[in-house]
C-alpha cells in the first residue's frame, strides 16, 4: 500500500466511485465498491481511523444494551455481521467470554433468559451458547471478581477485535481489489458537471498540492464530520447528527486477575452497560455516554468520566482500582442520528443514507460491527445514483487482507495475519529491529518500518496510536518511545532531523492534551 501510487492515480484517473472518509464505513465502502469491479478511490483528511473508528470498546457484538431496549432488528443484523466478520478476518476477530454477575435470584433468571434470546437471534453463528454458572465458576473465569452477595452469573460469548488494525486491513483490502487510496488528503469542495456532482476538489496536506479528483458518484462517509462535508455541497442542509462521547480507561491485566474472560456490568447509574475487557495484555474499561456539543477530532475523557468508570467497576472487584492505576484513557464521539430523543443513550445506532440534490451520497450512524452492511447499502445507492451497472456485493463471504486461521489470540503478530512473515523477515538479519521499542510494550522496531513501508504510516502518532496501539495501552511508554519511532520513520520516509524533532513535539502535545483532560 503505497501513498505515492495512490496520489498519482487520484490525479490521473476518472473513477466510478469516490469515497471521502477513511473510517470504518468509508473503508468498508471502498472495499465493497472495488470488490464489485467499480473503479474506486478513497481519500482521508487525517489518518485512517484517526477519530471514532480507533476509539471503540473493541467489541464485535450484537449489542446487549439494544436487546434491553427491544431493538430486535438491529441486534439480529449486528449478530449476523459479527459472524461474517469473524469468518472474513479471523486474524483480527476472536471469541471472548463475558461474565454477567447476578446478586439476586431473579437476576440470574432475567439475564439468563435475555441472553438465551441473544443466542436465538444469532442463529447458527458458531459462538458458544450462553449458560448459567455458579459463583465459584464465575471467580475462576475472573479471579478478581468480588464474591460478596453474588448468587451466580451468566456467561455468554461475543467477538473482540482491534479496531484500528481492522481499519488498516480494510485499506489494504481495497488496494488489493484495485482501489486508489491515500490518507492526509482533504476534500475542500465538490466539482460539478451542470448540477450533478462529478468529484471533489482536494488538497494533499503533505505537499500542499491541490487535486481535482473526477468521479461519477461521491460517497460522503466522514463519520462525525458528515454534516460539515454536506454543507460544502448544500449550505442549507439540515444536520443529520447529534454526538455522544464514550470514554474508556486502560489498566494492567492484573485488574481482572489476569482473566481471559471479560466482565459485563449489566446496569450503570446512567442506564448503560459497562465492560471490562482483556485486550493486548491490558484491560479496557468503558464506556460512558455524555452529550457532546460538536464534532472534534481528538476528544478526551474528563476526570468525572474516569472517576465514574472506576467507581462503577470497583463495585464488582475484590481489589479496587485507583486513578493511579490508569495507564491510558481515550474517548470517541459516536455519530448518532438525531431523532429528537430525550437523551443520547436512547438514540438508535442504525445508519441512514442521505442523497443531496446534486447527488452526493452521505451515510452516517451505525457502529463497527455493521460496517460491512452499511458499506453494501451505501454502494447500492451510489451505484444507482451514478448510473453504474448493477453488480451484487461479494463482501459477506470475502476474506479480508491477511486473513488466516493460524496463530493464538495472544500472539503479538496475529493482527497482521499472513503479513506477519514480512515483519519477521525484516528482523531476521538485524537484531536491533527484532527488539521492542519500549520494554512495557509488545511492539518491535521492525513493526515501525513495516508501518511506513507497507501501511501508509506518515507520523509518529500514526505508528503509536493506530499501526500499533501503544498510546491506547500505556501513554507514558508511548511518550518515551516517540524519539525512537521518529528516527525509524525518518529512515523509512527519507525525512531529516528537523522533521524528527517536530514529530516528537507534536506527539508530546497529543500526550499532554490527553493528560490535562
Amino acid at each position: 500500500m503505497n501513498r505515492d501510487d495512490g496520489l498519482a492515480r487520484l490525479h490521473e484517473e476518472t473513477f466510478d466511485v469516490l469515497v471521502v472518509g477513511g473510517g470504518a464505513t468509508g473503508l468498508g465502502a471502498a472495499v465493497d465498491a472495488a470488490a464489485r469491479g467499480y473503479r474506486t478511490a478513497l481519500i482521508e483528511a487525517e489518518d485512517f481511523a484517526k477519530a471514532t473508528s480507533s476509539r471503540s470498546t473493541k467489541l464485535v457484538h450484537g449489542g446487549v444494551r439494544y436487546l434491553q431496549q427491544g431493538d430486535i432488528g438491529l441486534v439480529r443484523e449486528a449478530l449476523r455481521e459479527r459472524t461474517a466478520l469473524r469468518a472474513n478476518a479471523p486474524h483480527l476477530v476472536h471469541d471472548l467470554a463475558f461474565v454477567v454477575p447476578a446478586y439476586a435470584r431473579t437476576d440470574v433468571a432475567y439475564y439468563g433468559i435475555g441472553l438465551k434470546l441473544y443466542d436465538l437471534l444469532a442463529g447458527r453463528s458458531g459462538f458458544p451458547p450462553s449458560r448459567v454458572v455458579s459463583r465459584k465458576r464465575a471467580q475462576e473465569l475472573i479471579p478478581a471478581l468480588a464474591a460478596d452477595g453474588m448468587r451466580g452469573a451468566v456467561v455468554y460469548s461475543d467477538g473482540q477485535f482491534d479496531d484500528a488494525r481492522l481499519a488498516i486491513t480494510l485499506a489494504r483490502t481495497a488496494v488489493d481489489r484495485g482501489a486508489a487510496v491515500a490518507n492526509y488528503v482533504r476534500a475542500i469542495g465538490f466539482r460539478y458537471e451542470g448540477t450533478r456532482v462529478a468529484g471533489v476538489q482536494a488538497v494533499d496536506r503533505e505537499s500542499g498540492r491541490e487535486l481535482e479528483i473526477r468521479a461519477r458518484t461521491v460517497i460522503n462517509a466522514t463519520g462525525i464530520f458528515v454534516d460539515a462535508l454536506r454543507a460544502l455541497d448544500d449550505r442549507g442542509a439540515a444536520p443529520l447528527l447529534t454526538y455522544s462521547r464514550g470514554s474508556h480507561v486502560v489498566v494492567a491485566a492484573e485488574a481482572l486477575g489476569g482473566a481471559s474472560a471479560a466482565l459485563l456490568v449489566p446496569k450503570t447509574r446512567d442506564g448503560r452497560v459497562l465492560f471490562a475487557v482483556p485486550w493486548h495484555e491490558h484491560v479496557v474499561i468503558g464506556t460512558t455516554d455524555i452529550p457532546a456539543p460538536h464534532a472534534e477530532l481528538d476528544p478526551v475523557p474528563t476526570q468525572t468520566e474516569v472517576a465514574f468508570i472506576l467507581e462503577t467497576v470497583n463495585r464488582f472487584l475484590a481489589k479496587h482500582l485507583a486513578e493511579s492505576d490508569v495507564r491510558a484513557a481515550f474517548a470517541g464521539l459516536r455519530p448518532l442520528v438525531n431523532r429528537k430523543a430525550t437523551t443520547t443513550a436512547k438514540l438508535s445506532r442504525e445508519h441512514v443514507i442521505d442523497v443531496s440534490a446534486s447527488g452526493v451520497v452521505s451515510i452516517t450512524g451505525g457502529k463497527w460491527t455493521t460496517y460491512r452492511k452499511m458499506a453494501e447499502d451505501v454502494v447500492d445507492v451510489a451505484a444507482q445514483r451514478g448510473g453504474l451497472p448493477r453488480k451484487p456485493s461479494p463482501t459477506a463471504t470475502m476474506p479480508l487482507h491477511g486473513a488466516t486461521h493460524d496463530g493464538a489470540a495472544g500472539d503479538a503478530l496475529r493482527v497482521y495475519g499472513t503479513d506477519a512473515d514480512a515483519i519477521v523477515s525484516l528482523g531476521k538479519h538485524d537484531a536491533a529491529l527484532r527488539a521492542r521499542f519500549h520494554h512495557r510494550l509488545p511492539y518491535t522496531r521492525a513493526e515501525v518500518l513495516y508501518a511506513a513501508r507497507a501501511e501508509m504510516a506518515r507520523t509518529v502518532d500514526d505508528v503509536l496510536a493506530r499501526r500499533t496501539r501503544a498510546l491506547f495501552l500505556d501513554t507514558e511508554a508511548a511518550r518515551e518511545s516517540a524519539p525512537a519511532v521518529a528516527a525509524l520513520l525518518a529512515e523509512a520516509l527519507g525525512r531529516d532531523e528537523t522533521w524528527q524533532t517536530q514529530q516528537v513535539a507534536a506527539f508530546e502535545t497529543i500526550v499532554r492534551t490527553t493528560r490535562d483532560a
